[in-house]
C-alpha cells in the first residue's frame, strides 16, 4: 500500500480520476441538501426518493435496450434523475394537500419504487443483478457520461443550495414565519424536494440508493456535535463528507471492498468517536474562550 508505483497508478488511472471527481462532487453537495433536511426533520426523505429513482434506472436501461445501445446503462442516470425529481414533487404535493400522511406517502415511494424497478428491469429482459450497482453503489463503473451528469447536478445543487441559503433556511426553520415574511413557501419546498432528488441521483453511483441518506445526513449529525450555527454546521458537514468520500474511495482501491459501504461505515465510526469525545472537546473549547476573555 505504501509502494510509490501503486500510488502513481492510483493517481494516473483514468477510472480512478473519474471516480475521484464524482466522489468529490457528491461529497461536497450531499451535505448541503442534508443540512436543510435535518433542519426540517426530513432525514429519511432521501431513502424514499432513492427507491423511486430505481424506476428511472430501470426505464433508462429499458430504453437503452430497445434502442440497442452498446452501453445500456448510459441512460440509467438521466432516467434516475427524472424519476427522482418526479417522485419528490409528487411526495411534496401529497404532503401539502394532505391527501395522505407523510409517513404513508414515504412508504408508497419505498415499496412502489423498488417493486417498480424490479418489474421493469424484468420486462426489459434483465434481472435484479443489473440493479445491484445502483442499490449498493459501484463507483468503479463510473463512465464519462456519468461524470458529466454528476457535474451538472452538483453545480445545480451548489448554486441553489448556497445561493438561496437564507430563503431555504427560513422555510426549513419556521415555515409559518417564512410565509408571514412573504416568502413563496410552496415553491421553496418544491425546490428543496428537487435538490434532494438531484442529490440522490448524483450519489447513487457512489454509495447506492440504499445508503444515500447516510451520506446526506450522517456528516450533518457529526457537524452538529461540534458546531452551534447553521452555516458552521453546513461547512463542517461538507468537510467531513469530502474527507470520508476520498478516504473510502482510496481504501476500496487497495482492498476488495465496496467504496459506498466503506464511506458509510467510516462516517458512523466517526460519529461514534466524536460523540464520545464531545465533552472533552467542548471543555477544551470553553477553556480557550475563558483564557481569551481574560487576556
Amino acid at each position: 500500500m505504501t509502494d510509490p508505483e501503486t500510488w502513481m497508478r492510483l493517481l494516473t488511472s483514468p477510472f480512478m480520476l473519474r471516480s475521484l471527481i464524482v466522489a468529490l462532487l457528491v461529497g461536497f453537495s450531499a451535505p448541503i441538501v442534508g443540512t436543510y433536511l435535518v433542519q426540517r426533520r426530513l432525514s429519511l426523505l432521501g431513502d424514499g426518493i432513492g427507491h423511486v429513482s430505481l424506476v428511472g434506472v430501470a426505464m433508462g436501461w429499458l430504453v437503452g435496450n430497445l434502442a440497442e445501445f452498446s452501453d445500456r446503462d448510459m441512460l440509467a442516470l438521466p432516467g434516475a434523475a427524472i424519476a427522482a425529481v418526479a417522485g419528490a414533487l409528487i411526495l411534496e404535493l401529497l404532503r401539502r394537500r394532505g391527501a395522505t400522511s407523510g409517513d404513508v406517502a414515504m412508504a408508497l415511494l419505498f415499496y412502489g419504487g423498488i417493486a417498480g424497478g424490479v418489474l421493469i428491469i424484468g420486462l426489459a429482459g434483465g434481472d435484479t443483478a443489473h440493479l445491484n450497482s445502483y442499490l449498493f453503489g459501484s463507483i468503479a463503473s463510473v463512465g464519462d457520461s456519468d461524470v458529466v451528469m454528476t457535474v451538472i447536478m452538483a453545480l445545480v445543487i451548489l448554486l441553489v443550495g448556497i445561493g438561496l441559503r437564507p430563503a431555504l433556511f427560513a422555510v426549513c426553520h419556521d415555515e409559518a414565519f417564512a410565509r408571514a415574511c412573504g416568502l413563496p413557501v410552496g415553491a421553496i419546498t418544491a425546490l428543496l424536494a428537487v435538490l434532494s432528488a438531484l442529490t440522490v441521483a448524483a450519489a447513487m453511483r457512489v454509495v447506492g440508493v440504499l445508503l444515500v441518506s447516510a451520506l446526506m445526513i450522517v456528516p450533518v449529525a457529526i457537524a452538529q456535535l461540534l458546531t452551534s450555527s447553521f452555516a458552521a454546521t453546513m461547512r463542517a458537514a461538507i468537510a467531513v463528507s469530502v474527507m470520508m468520500c476520498v478516504l473510502g474511495l482510496v481504501f476500496s482501491y487497495f482492498y476488495p471492498v465496496s467504496s459506498g459501504a466503506t464511506i458509510v461505515v467510516g462516517l458512523i465510526v466517526m460519529y461514534a468517536v466524536v460523540a464520545t469525545l464531545r465533552p472533552v472537546l467542548l471543555r477544551g473549547s470553553t477553556a480557550r474562550e475563558v483564557r481569551g476573555g481574560q487576556n
